[in-house]
């Protein structure tokens, strides 16, 4: 006899703890985004509705900064992604469609290892890494921070969606004689899209929001956004950073939206 399913919504106290959690998550955000709005110097005073913060962030005295740190994490986001879902891509084709082959669990642990070792450990050994082989610190130590970091994140969408295609596609693609480049770029690749498109706006939003392994392999003179957010924080809050973390975190939604929708139409295109 097949168990019944429970309601965990009658469960006691369920509605107020999930409103808790609810809270505490997205209650410091709601509350940032609000005060972007605030006319007030202050930031704890609410002074009116204005949009004031907004125009400062793109033309007051810190704009030029701003829009360079901007730029950087953009350009560092799409090298970074674009190459996390190639490889990304590649390691899901061999791991689901190579069979089985010696040394497939380490290659999977290897895949997954950034996503469990503590993200301050990895910055660390990253510039350890860097400084052993002599290799500068500056823009392209954080695209190669980046991509590494990054190919895990990639790979999760893309390895799922892979999942979910079965063989007898390609099999019957080549039943109608179809070369294996034929089967593999016009039947499995249109099938895979939508789980790579996914992955590439997670990895890009990971690499555009990432703080803490930039800040350790970045050099002199360059920032991207989360660090020049954290090096006007240490001078003291402004309201023009709150506008700016607003900006961000609206950029961060798009792509997770744009992410999910993404696969639920690869889906809906494989039903």
């Amino acid at each position: 006899m097949a168990a019944k399913a429970h309601d965990i919504r009658r469960y006691p106290a369920f509605l107020w703890i999930t409103l808790l959690c609810l809270f505490v998550l997205y209650g410091p955000l709601i509350i940032v985004m609000i005060y972007s709005f605030n006319d007030s110097v202050s930031i704890t005073r609410w002074g009116g509705f204005s949009l004031r913060w907004y125009e400062d962030v793109f033309f007051g005295p810190e704009a030029a900064k701003f829009k360079a740190a901007a730029w950087n994490s953009l350009s560092i986001a799409v090298m970074a992604a674009t190459s996390a879902t190639m490889i990304a891509t590649c390691a899901a084709i061999a791991m689901i469609r190579g069979g089985s082959f010696r040394g497939k669990s380490m290659t999977f642990a290897l895949i997954s290892l950034p996503l469990m070792v503590p993200e301050i450990v990895t910055a660390v050994a990253t510039l350890i890494f860097f400084s052993a082989i002599s290799f500068t610190r500056g823009y392209f130590s954080i695209v190669m921070a980046h991509i590494v970091f990054c190919i895990p994140f990639a790979y999760l969408p893309i390895s799922a969606r892979l999942q979910g295609i079965e063989a007898t596609y390609e099999q019957a693609a080549q039943d109608l004689y179809a070369s294996r480049s034929q089967a593999f770029w016009q039947v499995l690749m249109p099938l895979m899209m939508p789980g790579i498109i996914s992955g590439f706006l997670l990895a890009f939003i990971i690499s555009l929001d990432d703080f803490i392994i930039t800040n350790f392999v970045k050099g002199a003179g360059i920032e991207t956004l989360p660090t020049a957010i954290f090096g006007s924080v240490k001078q003291g809050i402004k309201p023009n950073i709150m506008a700016l973390s607003t900006l961000m975190l609206m950029v961060s939604i798009f792509f997770v939206t744009v992410s999910y929708f993404a696969g639920k139409s690869g889906a809906k295109t494989e039903r």
